[in-house]
């Protein structure tokens, strides 16, 4: 829920690593660098909490999946229970939070939930929701992670292909980028990230590097919190959202510094962008390999790229390899 509003629409969008701004190019090739175990939840999990937009509680319930299920989302409020796959494909939104499907039947504010289980590597998982939002509880993903490790893993017979490019793949707008560097032999992702709203903004240019490991995610990445400018706060205002949600539970940057809250790293904002990569990029429903380079990048560029990955292993010969969830 950190996304700077953007104006140019998703074919503007470069390809390319050497040419920025034009035209879509042709779609990226991947290949397999390693394989591993699928993995569920071994038992469910259930929380509870107010949600960030528009201050409902709600009941959040995960469930184990069969293998190459993948990640859906369920609204279990609706006369016939929605199921909605945790895919790029289903993205209908990405102003300030990823959201998927179509009111009334969608999610909104759903990186968050995805982060925590591609940070601990739960592949298939059913997020049961009795309303349109994930609980918020203080910004984090702290409360879900502990959760997640409190219950444990289940690892499940089908493999999962662990993908990368096969030659360096840059997604442009304006003036964010994504850069994605091939793996050679790891079968781990790396990423980068730079963030920078500018010479007079209240938050200062910072920069974090991290591995995509479980260890990483809940050391570095989980308890990082969602966070906004005072003026994106009023602005969210106007539009009836977050009207309910407070300092306690999103961080608010002002000119005399974080509103009515306490930093848990000066660093914290960055963090938390990457925590929003990597919810965004589990919308691709495989592991990816390689470094990822992220300058100033939000929720449409993070999307962008994960539907280029997406479409680029259903076109190419990687296709039959890929888990039902993710073909």
């Amino acid at each position: 829920m950190t996304e700077s509003s953007f104006t140019r629409p998703f074919a503007s969008a470069s390809t390319t690593s050497s040419e920025r701004g034009n035209a879509l190019s042709s779609e990226p090739e991947l290949h397999v660098v390693g394989w591993r175990k699928q993995r569920t939840l071994a038992k469910p999990i259930e929380l509870t909490g107010r949600g960030l937009l528009y201050g409902r509680r709600v009941r959040l319930r995960l469930l184990p999946a069969e293998a190459d299920t993948g990640r859906v989302f369920v609204r279990t409020d609706r006369s016939i229970p929605a199921v909605i796959p945790a895919i790029a494909d289903a993205v209908t939104a990405t102003d300030r939070r990823t959201v998927l499907g179509t009111p009334p039947v969608h999610v909104e504010l759903v990186e968050h939930v995805l982060a925590a289980l591609a940070g601990m590597m739960v592949d298939n998982c059913r997020i049961e929701l009795d309303g349109p939002e994930p609980p918020g509880w203080d910004g984090s993903v702290r409360p879900l992670v502990h959760a997640l490790k409190e219950v444990g893993f289940s690892a499940q017979r089908a493999d999962l292909p662990i993908v990368t490019v096969r030659t360096t793949l840059e997604v442009c707008l304006n003036s964010s980028r994504i850069v994605f560097l091939p793996s050679t032999a790891s079968t781990c992702l790396e990423i980068d990230y730079f963030l920078d709203y500018g010479t007079w903004s209240v938050i200062a240019p910072q920069r974090f590097s991290c591995r995509a490991t479980p260890q990483d995610f809940l050391n570095a990445l989980a308890a990082s919190r969602t966070f906004l400018l005072l003026e994106e706060v009023q602005a969210l205002r106007h539009q009836g959202l977050g009207i309910h949600t407070g300092p306690e539970h999103v961080l608010v940057f002002t000119q005399r510094g974080v509103l009515g809250n306490r930093l848990r790293w000066a660093d914290e904002a960055v963090r938390h962008k990457i925590l929003d990569l990597i919810g965004d990029l589990a919308l691709i429903g495989w592991p990816l390999a390689g470094r990822l380079v992220a300058y100033r990048s939000g929720h449409r560029l993070n999307v962008h790229l994960a539907q280029q990955i997406r479409r680029a292993g259903r076109t190419t010969r990687l296709g039959h390899l890929l888990s039902a969830s993710a073909a």
